[in-house]
């Protein structure tokens, strides 16, 4: 691919999503055209996935060395307007809104019911897992959905420092779980943190929000201390891990993490982390890696896949 100006951001990315083989075989030997959505609002009615389609095809079936995606930038531009020009920006970003807009041009509800977010209480997750699944999927059904995206325990207890219990611990015991899509994992990464598990078990950890973070509580009426935890509940099969090697330091200035990280290549088995009983217990292989060199200011994206 032919960088056009600092698009190697957008290179790296198009490389990666190119080596994904599922979603590649879906546009080389698929009708994808039959899918897409010409109805719904929040996509680009086929602009950006036909373009999309068309770098695919050049990669794998065309007779040129190289391929220059200008028509697609152009139609990311109209979903995306944030990547209007050539500048650098964050690969991460630009993968993040291509698959949304893809997923948008090919959704295949055309009538999306409107649907009360449910919070749950704990009691009953396994169940209250699927509910929230199935009103998903009756606003949101695409090839994206059906290899990028996993689901989400996301569980909140009140800590309220007013209210004590009986053994000694603080809050008034009001529990709100909720069960939320997700299509990539944004890591953080700690001084502690060597191996990837290290990253995704700091993601995992149990954190208390406080000051201005503080928590709702509808038990307790008032903004409260409370915990945070977020589990892996159900895996997608295509995984997509994005390590947040950018932060912003105390004085408002951004910076870089350049702590090196290990990972496995293959059988990277989540079945530990993984809360729910249903489904298979998943084990993931690198096919694709989008590598950052640089600071904040200046640097240079690559990538690299299994053939």
């Amino acid at each position: 691919l032919v960088n056009m100006g600092n698009t190697c951001f957008m290179n790296s990315s198009l490389q990666c999503l190119s080596n994904t083989i599922p979603l590649t075989d879906y546009f080389l030997g698929y009708d994808y055209r039959s899918e897409i959505n010409l109805d719904n609002f929040l996509g680009t009615k086929g602009a950006l996935v036909s373009s999309y389609a068309e770098v695919i095809k050049h990669l794998w079936l065309g007779s040129n060395p190289s391929f220059k995606p200008d028509e697609f930038k152009s139609n990311l531009e109209l979903f995306a307007p944030q990547f209007e020009g050539y500048e650098q920006q964050d690969a991460q970003e630009l993968l993040a809104f291509l698959l949304d807009g893809i997923h948008e041009d090919l959704n295949r509800v055309k009538n999306c019911p409107y649907i009360e977010d449910k919070d749950s209480d704990g009691t009953n997750d396994e169940g209250d897992a699927v509910l929230a699944w199935s009103n998903y999927l009756q606003r949101n059904m695409s090839i994206i959905v059906d290899l990028f995206q996993g689901q989400l325990r996301n569980t909140m207890v009140c800590r309220n420092d007013d209210q004590r219990q009986p053994d000694g611990s603080y809050g008034c015991g009001h529990r709100n779980v909720k069960f939320d899509p997700f299509m990539y994992l944004s890591l953080p990464i700690s001084a502690e943190c060597n191996t990837l598990e290290d990253c995704l078990n700091l993601f995992c950890q149990e954190e208390l929000l406080s000051g201005d973070e503080k928590w709702y509580c509808p038990k307790c009426k008032t903004h409260v201390e409370a915990t945070k935890k977020i589990d892996l509940w159900m895996l997608p099969p295509i995984l997509i891990i994005h390590l947040k090697r950018f932060k912003f330091c105390s004085s408002g200035q951004r910076s870089k993490i350049d702590r090196s990280i290990q990972y496995p290549l293959n059988d990277w088995d989540l079945s530990s982390v993984k809360k729910s009983s249903a489904g298979v217990d998943p084990l993931y292989d690198l096919y694709a890696v989008s590598h950052h060199r640089g600071n904040v200011g200046f640097g240079h994206y690559t990538a690299q896949a299994k053939k």
